[in-house]
């Protein structure tokens, strides 16, 4: 599903960092060394069928590589 961020990413919590980053070896593969860590947040997105909506997102982001690998986790109910 091909979505875009509409806005301003939200309420960003770090949720793993060091060895609680289960593809930090991947990462520093792919992107280079860094601290990588995990976060969350929201965002109003546009979906496929043009409705914008609110979802909590999920990436990975280093000093210097910004964020990496965003995916879309779920849609919120509109009353948050």
């Amino acid at each position: 599903m091909k979505w875009d961020i509409i806005g301003d990413i939200r309420d960003i919590q770090t949720i793993a960092t060091g060895v609680g980053v289960k593809v930090r070896r991947r990462m520093r593969k792919w992107y280079g060394a860094g601290r990588w860590r995990k976060c969350k947040g929201i965002a109003a997105v546009r979906l496929p069928d043009g409705t914008i909506r609110q979802a909590e997102l999920h990436w990975y982001e280093a000093s210097g590589f910004g964020k990496q690998e965003l995916k879309l986790k779920r849609l919120l109910d509109d009353d948050r």
